[in-house]
């Protein structure tokens, strides 16, 4: 993980369940990417979350590009 990335995104049992969230916030980082498919930009999930900061948000994105990146496929049938 970078380094921008790990000081902004936590991972603690007792915060959220252990679901990764904005260092400082109980806002997870599924919420933000909730938002991002429901078609809020980044200035306007500033608006709706006004703790977070544009490299916040970034560092959201990052995190998910990062563990998307890292997955290993494995199919369960052959393709057809």
């Amino acid at each position: 993980m970078k380094q921008e990335t790990q000081n902004r995104i936590i991972i603690d049992k007792n915060i959220c369940h252990g679901k990764p969230c904005i260092k400082g916030t109980r806002i997870m980082v599924t919420n933000i990417l909730s938002l991002m498919a429901g078609g809020y930009d980044i200035p306007k999930i500033l608006a709706y979350y006004p703790e977070l900061t544009g490299e916040d948000v970034k560092a959201a994105i990052e995190y998910i590009l990062e563990t998307i990146e890292g997955e290993e496929v494995h199919l369960l049938q052959p393709l057809r």
